[in-house]
C-alpha cells in the first residue's frame, strides 16, 4: 500500500490533518495577528511589548502551514523531487521535519508549562485531568491595545497559566469545592468562569503522560525534536564548511601542507571525539550555539578525507585544467566546478553525520553538558527520567524510543540514497 503513495502525497496529507484537527486555534491565531496588524498600522504604541519568540514563532508556522502544501501541489519540479515512493523511513523523517516547523500548532502548550504539580505530575499515556478556569473580576472595558494584550496571552501559550487550576474532583452548592492530592479547597463560585450558570470544568488529554513536574511529554518530544534538528543540521553544516574548504586548499597547495593536514586528521580521527566535546563545554559553559561549533568542529575529519582524495583526482581533469588556464578565481572554481562532481558522496557522508550528531547531543544532554535547562531535549527528558524508571517508564522509553527510531530512519534514509546513486552498494 505505501509503495502507492508518494512522499509528496504524504507531506499534503499530514499538512492538511494539522489543519483539520487544530482548526480552532488556528482560527484563533488568525484572530490574534489580524488585531495585532490592525493595531500596528493603526500606529498605536507599545505594539513592540506584545512581540515575543513565542508570538513569532506561532505566526511563522501559521504562514507555513498554508503555504508549504499550496508550494507543493502548485510546484510540478517539487512533485517530481517529492515522487519517490514512501517507506517507514521516509515517513519518520517527514514526521520530524512537520513537528520541526510546525511544533507551535502541534501542540497549542509551552514545552516547559507546569501547573498543580501535585495534580498533575508523572501521569501515565493518555491520562486525563479535569481543570477550571478563574474569571477575571471587575474588568474595566479595554482599550485596543489591551485586549490585544488579553487575547494574546489567553491564546500564544505560556509556561504558567494563572486563570487555570488542575483538580482531582470537586462539588459545588453555595461555593465551589475541589480537591488537590485530598487537599479541599474551596473557592467562590462567582470567581470561576461559568456555563449554563455552573462552574465550567474542562479536561486536559496527556496523550504521551506528564514528568516530575507535571510538564506534557508530547509537548517537550515535539520540541525536543527542534532541538535535535537545529544541532544536527547546525554542526553538519559547520563540519561541511571546514572540511570542504581544507580539503580544497590542502589538495591546490599540496606539498608539506597536505601532509600536515592529513597528519592532523589522523590524529583527530585517532583520539575519540567525545572527550574533546565534553572538556571544551564543561571549560567554556554550555549552550545551543557552542554545542553547535563544538560538535561540527569534531566531525569535519571523515568529510575532509572524502573531499580531499575526490578533489585530488579532480585535477588531473581537463576541463578543471582549462577553468584554471582562464584565470578562475579559487572561491567560484570551488563552487561551479568542484562541488557539482563531488557533493554526492559529500551529502552521503553529512546524512550519516546528522544521526551521529543526534546521537552526541542527546549524550551530551543526558550528562549535563547539552544545550542547557531552557530546551527540552530527548537526552535531557531521559536523564530526568531516569530516577522515576521503577513507577514512570514512560519517561525514558518514549523519548528513548523516538531518538532509535530517528536515527535508524536517517541511517536508513543515507543507505537508500547511496544505493540510488551508486547501485552497485549492498
Amino acid at each position: 500500500m505505501l509503495n502507492k503513495i508518494k512522499i509528496w502525497h504524504f507531506i499534503v496529507a499530514v499538512t492538511g490533518l494539522i489543519i483539520i484537527l487544530r482548526f480552532g486555534y488556528i482560527i484563533d491565531l488568525l484572530t490574534v495577528y489580524y488585531l495585532f496588524f490592525q493595531t500596528l498600522f493603526a500606529g498605536k504604541e507599545n505594539i513592540n511589548s506584545f512581540i515575543t519568540f513565542p508570538f513569532i514563532d506561532n505566526f511563522i508556522s501559521l504562514c507555513l502551514i498554508f503555504l508549504f502544501p499550496i508550494a507543493i501541489m502548485g510546484s510540478t519540479s517539487a512533485k517530481k523531487k517529492l515522487s519517490s515512493q514512501l517507506n517507514f523511513s521516509n515517513i519518520f523523517i517527514i514526521l520530524l521535519l512537520v513537528s520541526f516547523v510546525f511544533a507551535p500548532i502541534i501542540t497549542k502548550q509551552h514545552p516547559d508549562f507546569q501547573k498543580n504539580i501535585s495534580v498533575t505530575k508523572l501521569l501515565p499515556p493518555f491520562s486525563s485531568v479535569n481543570y477550571i478556569l478563574l474569571n477575571e473580576i471587575n474588568k474595566v472595558e479595554s482599550v485596543q491595545e489591551n485586549k490585544l494584550k488579553d487575547l494574546i496571552d489567553s491564546k500564544i501559550p505560556k509556561s504558567y497559566n494563572d486563570k487555570i487550576i488542575f483538580i482531582d474532583s470537586s462539588s459545588f452548592d453555595a461555593t465551589f469545592k475541589y480537591y488537590q492530592s485530598g487537599v479541599l479547597s474551596v473557592i467562590d463560585i462567582n470567581k470561576l468562569v461559568t456555563e449554563n450558570d455552573k462552574p465550567f470544568i474542562g479536561t486536559k488529554l496527556f496523550v504521551l503522560g506528564t514528568d516530575e513536574f507535571g510538564r506534557d511529554v508530547f509537548t517537550r518530544i515535539v520540541y525536543g525534536c527542534r532541538i535535535s534538528l537545529i544541532v544536527g543540521l547546525g554542526a553538519v553544516f559547520v563540519s561541511f564548511f571546514l572540511g570542504i574548504i581544507l580539503a580544497f586548499i590542502a589538495s591546490q597547495i599540496g606539498g608539506l601542507l597536505r601532509i600536515i593536514f592529513n597528519r592532523i586528521t589522523d590524529l583527530f580521527l585517532a583520539f575519540p571525539s567525545i572527550f574533546l566535546v565534553v572538556l571544551i563545554l564543561a571549560l567554556f559553559g554550555s549552550n545551543i550555539l557552542s554545542v553547535i561549533i563544538v560538535l561540527g568542529f569534531s566531525g569535519w575529519m571523515s568529510l575532509y578525507k572524502i573531499a580531499s582524495s575526490e578533489m585530488i583526482s579532480l585535477k588531473q581533469k581537463e576541463y578543471f585544467l582549462t577553468a584554471e588556464q582562464i584565470g578562475l578565481k579559487k572561491l567560484r572554481l570551488l563552487i561551479r566546478e568542484v562541488l557539482p562532481v563531488i557533493i554526492v558522496p559529500v551529502i552521503v557522508n553529512l546524512i550519516f553525520q546528522l544521526s551521529n550528531v543526534i546521537l552526541a547531543e542527546s549524550a551530551l544532554s543526558y550528562l549535563g553538558l547539552g544545550t542547557g535547562s531552557e530546551y527540552s531535549s530527548w537526552g535531557s527528558m531521559i536523564e530526568s527520567g531516569q530516577e522515576y524508571i521503577t513507577q514512570s517508564w514512560w519517561l525514558i522509553f518514549i523519548p528513548g524510543i523516538t531518538l532509535i527510531i530517528t536515527l535508524l530512519s536517517i541511517n536508513e534514509a543515507g543507505r537508500k540514497f547511496g544505493q540510488k546513486i551508486n547501485p552497485t552498494i549492498g
